[in-house]
């Protein structure tokens, strides 16, 4: 362990598996203890496993965080099993992609209530114990949908565009609090849910090549690249970040179309 998150307790929603678990991992080995959240218990229970037999010092949590009782619980509980915690990283999130006139209520609402309400759910719940002990860092993990628009992703990049808005107004809120808050965009990573995109067309290898080709570098990001980045947003190596976006997306959107 390198130790850059020695003395850290770290909670991470959306843990189990994708960018959550590789943010995980990437915090133990800086030496953090975690409060691993996910919503899948069986998952979760594999993945902390692992991350026992690693030697990683943690506490879990099958919770919603759409269900902010939920939450309060889990993180009063992973509080007293690691200690007060200093950081969280907000990762969980769905997926909701419509053309606007096709999308019912139900799934505005609940993209909404995940990507966003769910995001705010966790933010109150550490908010009042990072106060009390003088400061702690919370990142957003947000998408380039938060300032760019693609087509017949509607509403997510609605909920992301104000995910970024809270981001700004919680960094600006308890600044003098010594709490930051920022948030982390990524663009397309190799998770699974990506792979399962691509294998809802009748050419997967097909869609996977168009998509790398989008790509000044011709390739997308691993989860594990976007977790190094997450490691140095909560760490002390940063410590005059606040209310700001980074973007790692491999220069995806500056690029014009050509």
């Amino acid at each position: 362990m390198a130790g850059r998150l020695q003395n850290k307790r770290i909670m991470i929603t959306g843990a189990a598996q994708g960018i959550g678990l590789a943010i995980a991992q990437a915090c133990h080995r800086e030496g953090a203890a975690l409060l691993l959240l996910d919503r899948d218990g069986t998952l979760l229970a594999t993945t902390t496993e692992r991350l026992r037999a690693s030697g990683a010092t943690l506490f879990e949590a099958s919770a919603d965080i759409t269900d902010a009782d939920a939450v309060a619980r889990a993180v009063g509980d992973g509080a007293a099993a690691i200690g007060p915690l200093n950081a969280l990283v907000n990762n969980a999130g769905i997926n909701v992609f419509s053309e606007p006139l096709a999308m019912d209520d139900a799934a505005w609402q609940r993209c909404f209530d995940v990507n966003l309400k769910g995001a705010w759910n966790c933010c109150r719940a550490v908010l009042p114990g990072m106060i009390a002990a003088g400061g702690g860092a919370i990142l957003n993990i947000a998408s380039t949908h938060a300032f760019t628009i693609i087509p017949h992703t509607f509403p997510y990049p609605l909920a992301k565009h104000a995910l970024l808005g809270m981001t700004k107004a919680l960094g600006l809120e308890y600044a003098p609090q010594g709490v930051r808050v920022n948030a982390l965009a990524p663009g397309y990573v190799e998770t699974q849910k990506v792979i399962d995109y691509w294998n809802t067309f009748p050419d997967p290898q097909a869609a996977k090549a168009q998509t790398l080709a989008l790509h000044p570098g011709g390739r997308i990001a691993t989860p594990e690249e976007i977790a190094l980045a997450a490691v140095f947003m909560i760490s002390d190596e940063c410590p005059f970040m606040n209310a700001a976006c980074l973007t790692v997306d491999g220069g995806l959107s500056v690029r014009q179309h050509e």
